[in-house]
């Protein structure tokens, strides 16, 4: 009989336990490229050890991660699509944005460069490759990469919807997948510079623009609203958030190195917006 109340006991306790590991977690709705960059797998532990916060993630399109989070889906979000996060915020989701790091794009293309486009600017380069008709592999799949691309093509002046044809291809997958499809087809696209990076089987692929001020690559992080959403876990995010922009958090994304190279730059906004 005691060894029975023993058993129940231990087990409440366990129960226990395991719904206060539970309450110690938050959700974080973020963009593929923070986890596929190995950013997150960087980040989370270090967070971990200070808070005993844990961090889920579910990595999507940036389109597909604010509309997930406007269902209730996450406590934090961070992405990288800066005009939707603002009207994000304005609508009500969200109380305040914060800048948290950048990296940039990269226009990559075959090292033959048929367009001619090495070392120009971003607008010179696009204008050059839809004049020669050259290969250009777009993801074509609403994520932030792709709303850049297009904002790009604008810069450009080029309609790119009136002017696509063989030459400018579909994807339709993510930016792997779009990086291998222009490694296939000797073709250029536009590429944020942590994936490439980590994109291993580059062919006579290389990079041919870069530096230019409008190839910046903006994160933002947002704590849900408490008001709108009741399940939200708003002092577990509002910590999560609070140790992203802090000294520490912003050192550590500085330290994160793949090959030597830094992928993320910090530049947290403390006053959010």
């Amino acid at each position: 009989m005691a060894a029975r109340r023993l058993s129940v006991a231990f087990a409440l306790l366990c129960g226990l336990a395991a719904s206060f590991a539970q309450d110690r977690a938050i959700v974080l709705a973020t963009t593929t490229s923070t986890q596929e960059s190995g950013l997150l797998d960087h980040l989370l532990p270090i967070f971990r050890d200070k808070t005993g916060i844990d961090v889920r993630v579910i990595a999507r399109r940036a389109d597909e991660v604010l509309d997930g989070a406007r269902k209730g889906e996450a406590d934090v979000v961070l992405t990288h699509a800066r005009p939707q996060e603002e009207k994000f915020v304005a609508d009500g989701f969200a109380a305040k944005r914060f800048d948290v790091m950048y990296n940039d794009y990269v226009l990559i293309g075959p090292k033959s460069d048929p367009a001619g486009v090495k070392g120009k600017d971003i607008a010179t380069a696009l204008k050059a490759i839809e004049a020669k008709g050259a290969p250009f592999v777009t993801r074509g799949d609403r994520s932030g990469t792709h709303a850049a691309e297009l904002a790009l093509w604008i810069v450009a002046g080029i309609d790119i919807a009136a002017a696509k044809g063989a030459w400018y291809r579909e994807a339709k997958q993510g930016m792997g997948a779009a990086l291998e499809a222009a490694r296939a087809a000797n073709a250029y696209v536009l590429s944020d510079r942590g994936s490439w990076i980590g994109f291993r089987d580059r062919g006579d692929l290389d990079v041919v623009v870069e530096g230019d001020k409008r190839l910046l690559n903006q994160y933002g992080v947002m704590l849900m609203s408490p008001e709108k959403f009741l399940n939200v876990k708003k002092e577990l995010g509002q910590t999560f958030v609070d140790w992203l922009i802090s000294p520490e958090g912003q050192a550590a994304i500085a330290a994160y190195k793949v090959d030597g190279q830094q992928l993320f730059f910090p530049n947290a906004d403390k006053t959010g917006g």
